[in-house]
């Protein structure tokens, strides 16, 4: 009898916790869609903090839709089961909630910057978007389909982050909203968390093309890709990490949230006090047109060295405490990365999620294919960190600084694994020596860091002309 009792209330407290976790997840869904058009910075072309947003979402059903078609049942069965129409419904009633607040001046303020568009546009939109979801869902089973979403993705990543595109891109839309086209500018278009939603994106259309994507729903995957705390900066999750805690049993845990709150002030602590207050000092374009002084130019670089690192690494914090108040583990994206003895482990501690993308997407797949064409170890290595790196550096934006700032890491990468080789076969410390190795460290940590914030000078100033103006100063010559 006792067993019986036993065995009743183990059932009870699982049907709760999945009860819990049903409720969690259909929180999480309804706000993440909700939060890609609060979180909307404001832009002067009309209506555009509500149709970027809109287009966010759009572009996440259309991708799920393609990665859930099969070849075997065109029309992906998972498509029209009854839990894929609901959560359709919401995300579409999200929608016309936003819009309908038009009408609601001082409550729409609080949504999107400007009043949303006409709430017939918006049926129209849906409409388009429906149509366009059922085409995916029926053809998108195809290797192409696949292969031009994530060129698109890549190309919507160039429009943005190349000025000349984006001011084009500007003069484009503000034309379509009847304003005036000859004051476009590139600063005009902010597209929130973009960055990040096309590579969780193109990582969605890879892991498929390799079919290793799992089965997900609806619910689940828009939840992924837009997952709020994560929105803006990251981490970069994996699909099948993520859905792994949304489908785990939650309960509510006291020491869970209290991990989750030191965690989130921390955080803050980090963003808001220490990386806001270095930015005050920290190297920028108008203090680097002003500084004369060695010193103070090195004051200057070691300050933006610390900030960039305070502002991410913050960001950061801030993204996995309040996801871990849901229950939901993000991946860690710093580790001390300032105290690593040498440039490879710095970046396997620094953006932790973006360097791990890169290496699954470009780096490893270049090497795999420089390999089968018997191309030299060292030219391979060469090839493959120096273009990798550019391409973090592009991934920023797309200007020559960054591509320097690439080049620079590149470099310095190529030239450590080769110093690293050369090291293991003449330079080895023998094990009774530890504090030669401490030593050995503590010069390689120190070496790093200088390197490392060297490089933020590239990363810091527009152009290459200002960058170098600054490394003069830094020897004295300035």
């Amino acid at each position: 009898m006792m067993t019986d009792e036993l065995s009743v209330a183990h059932q009870v407290a699982r049907s709760m916790t999945l009860t819990q976790a049903q409720v969690r997840n259909g929180v999480l869904f309804v706000l993440s869609v909700l939060a890609v058009f609060v979180l909307q910075p404001a832009m002067p072309i009309r209506q555009m903090d509500f149709w970027l947003p809109f287009a966010s979402l759009t572009l996440t059903v259309l991708v799920w839709a393609v990665t859930r078609a099969t070849s075997a049942a065109p029309v992906a069965s998972s498509s029209f089961e009854p839990q894929t129409l609901i959560d359709t419904g919401l995300i579409a009633a999200v929608v016309l909630v936003v819009a309908l607040l038009r009408y609601v001046e001082p409550l729409s303020a609080l949504i999107t910057r400007s009043r949303p568009p006409e709430v017939m546009s918006v049926l129209v939109a849906l409409a388009v978007v429906g149509a366009l979801t059922f085409i995916a869902a029926r053809f998108g089973a195809r290797r192409l389909v696949w292969t031009v979403l994530v060129v698109m993705l890549v190309g919507l990543l160039v429009v943005l982050k190349f000025d000349p595109l984006t001011q084009a891109f500007s003069r484009l839309l503000r034309t379509a909203q009847t304003q005036n086209p000859q004051i476009a500018s590139a600063l005009d278009v902010r597209w929130l968390g973009l960055s990040y939603i096309a590579f969780r994106l193109i990582h969605a259309l890879r892991e498929r093309a390799t079919g290793k994507l799992p089965k997900v729903t609806l619910r689940e995957f828009m939840t992924y890709v837009v997952f709020f705390p994560a929105l803006t900066a990251g981490p970069i999750d994996r699909v099948e990490r993520f859905i792994k805690d949304l489908r785990a049993p939650f309960v509510f845990n006291l020491a869970d949230a209290t991990e989750a709150a030191r965690r989130l002030a921390f955080g803050l602590f980090k963003k808001y006090v220490v990386a806001d207050q270095l930015a005050l000092v920290a190297l920028n374009d108008v203090n680097a047109r002003q500084v004369h002084d060695l010193g103070w130019a090195w004051l200057l670089v070691y300050a933006f060295a610390f900030r960039i690192f305070f502002d991410f690494a913050g960001y950061s914090d801030i993204a996995i405490a309040i996801a871990r108040f849901f229950g939901i583990k993000l991946p860690e994206n710093f580790r001390n990365p300032y105290l690593k003895p040498n440039l490879t482990q710095f970046w396997n501690n620094w953006h932790i999620t973006l360097s791990q993308w890169f290496r699954a997407y470009w780096f490893n797949p270049l090497t795999r294919g420089l390999r089968q064409r018997n191309v030299a170890l060292a030219a391979i290595i060469f090839v493959a960190q120096l273009t990798t790196m550019v391409l973090i550096g592009l991934w920023h934006g797309i200007t020559l600084n960054f591509v320097a700032w690439g080049l620079w890491h590149g470099l310095g990468l190529f030239i450590h694994n080769r110093w690293s080789e050369f090291a293991k076969a003449s330079l080895t410390i023998a094990p009774g020596h530890l504090w030669l190795q401490r030593a050995v460290n503590g010069v390689g940590t120190l070496i790093t860091f200088h390197f490392v914030a060297l490089g933020w000078v590239f990363f810091a100033l527009p152009s290459l002309g200002l960058s170098l103006r600054v490394f003069r100063t830094l020897i004295g010559l300035g």
